[in-house]
């Protein structure tokens, strides 16, 4: 009875294992099979020790957030990471569960630690999605290293998540992969007999897989579901799978790619770098490409919201106006009417002064925090509302700019290197004045 009952379950594993897609049937078994992320799996790279470290405790000590694009191996990573270490896993999608979930799980792992076992992992897939409460919940046990957490997220996890749970978690960013990883896994597949299309007699071209690799924005998932798309629908007696069946596969999102098998990434950058020029011409022209190829206006707007702060700056102040207005009329407006704002934004973005400044700034004061150079908050700086904060000095000796003459302290506010150093276009040659006349550092 038994062994009737393991062999029914052994086939109906096999059958659900059979019956899932490409994509999940491909999934690496181990981190030898991962493709990508070697700026945190690379040899001595931080997430790579710790799980070289869990080998030896069953499981990886703290907590990880792991964010990036859709298709990156957010999901993979967390159960290789089980696989790697022999940890204990309980996995939840933060889309069905809810506090009631969270709790029996955290119960489990509290029995298990309670037994002397090593904590347990658990994975949470989109845990944007959960609320502050059901965040909230997973706090003690996660402070009391009674569960190691694994969260996924495609969000800022500065924003979705909460920073009580940031502060006690690693975080990891995953990036795209790119078009050489992805047409890697494409051609694993096609060889796989076991998990892939490897028992197919469809010929696939190199161009078709080409073409994947490269349009798909280092999505291995949708790139797979293509593949198995092209792969099953076509047949051994026709000509296999072409790039232009390959492109059939890829659906709707594929409007954005024209027939000469540009990707909306270098239409987009075509778009950047021409404003950024100052070509007017050339930006309206790739401006009319992407939008022939049927691009999402949401992408358009935030490219060039982002190209008015990072290119142009205080050069001209107005620029980001105008690209943030252009975003909020297009998403009013809509298409055909939508192209007339954007050519208006775009042309102004070209033609106004650029810098910048700005971005280079704040690069280089994050390189320090990043580098350990932090700098305590100077007691005359620091929070003097609360109650008890007189008795800490905190405020003590904090002078009012505006009780000033010109309105501009004098005080030393803890920083004494230079990171904004403003250009002698537009507006901001202006700000140089001012700020060689108030700071006049080398």
């Amino acid at each position: 009875m038994d062994d009737n009952f393991s062999l029914f379950a052994a086939a109906e594993a096999d059958h659900l294992d059979r019956a899932a897609p490409l994509a999940a049937r491909m999934r690496p078994r181990n981190l030898g099979e991962y493709v990508g992320q070697q700026h945190i799996l690379g040899p001595g790279k931080l997430l790579r020790r710790m799980i070289d470290a869990g080998k030896n405790n069953g499981g990886i000590t703290g907590s990880v957030l792991l964010s990036g694009p859709p298709g990156t191996g957010k999901t993979t990573l967390a159960h290789l990471i089980a696989i790697e270490t022999g940890g204990k896993l309980r996995t939840l999608s933060a889309v069905s569960s809810g506090v009631k979930d969270v709790r029996e799980v955290l119960a489990w792992a509290r029995d298990l630690v309670s037994a002397g076992d090593p904590r347990p992992l658990l994975f949470i897939d989109e845990i944007h999605r959960f609320s502050k409460s059901q965040q909230d919940a997973l706090l003690p046990d996660v402070e009391a290293g009674i569960v190691s957490l694994i969260g996924a997220t495609t969000s800022n996890p500065f924003f979705a998540v909460n920073a009580a749970l940031l502060s006690r978690s690693q975080l990891f960013q995953l990036e795209s992969l790119t078009p050489e990883d992805v047409k890697s896994l494409l051609l694993r597949s096609l060889n796989d007999k076991e998990r892939g299309l490897g028992d197919t007699k469809v010929k696939v071209t190199d161009e078709a897989i080409d073409f994947l690799a490269d349009v798909c924005e280092g999505d291995a998932r949708r790139a797979l579901t293509a593949l198995e798309i092209a792969v099953r629908s076509s047949t051994s007696h026709d000509e296999g799978v072409t790039r232009d069946v390959a492109a059939e596969s890829l659906g709707s999102r594929l409007t954005g790619f024209d027939g000469s098998g540009d990707d909306h990434y270098d239409l987009a950058s075509a778009l950047i770098k021409s404003i950024r020029g100052s070509d007017v011409d050339a930006a309206i022209y790739w401006l009319a490409r992407v939008l022939e190829g049927g691009e999402d206006l949401r992408f358009i707007c935030r490219r060039l919201v982002i190209l008015a702060s990072e290119d142009i700056g205080n050069a001209d102040p107005q620029a980001l106006t105008i690209a943030v207005s252009a975003m909020q009329a297009c998403e009013f407006v809509g298409l055909p009417e939508a192209q007339l704002t954007l050519s208006q934004a775009v042309a102004y973005l070209s033609l106004a002064p650029k810098s910048n400044a700005a971005t280079v700034a704040i690069s280089m004061a994050r390189k320090d925090v990043r580098e350990q150079k932090t700098i305590p908050v100077p007691k005359h700086l620091r929070d003097g509302h609360y109650q008890g904060a007189a008795a800490l000095g905190h405020g003590e000796g904090y002078h009012y700019s505006h009780d000033a003459e010109d309105g501009i302290g004098q005080q030393h506010y803890g920083v004494d290197e230079r990171y904004y150093r403003p250009v002698d276009r537009g507006f901001e040659a202006e700000l140089k004045k001012r700020l060689d006349q108030r700071h006049p550092k080398t």
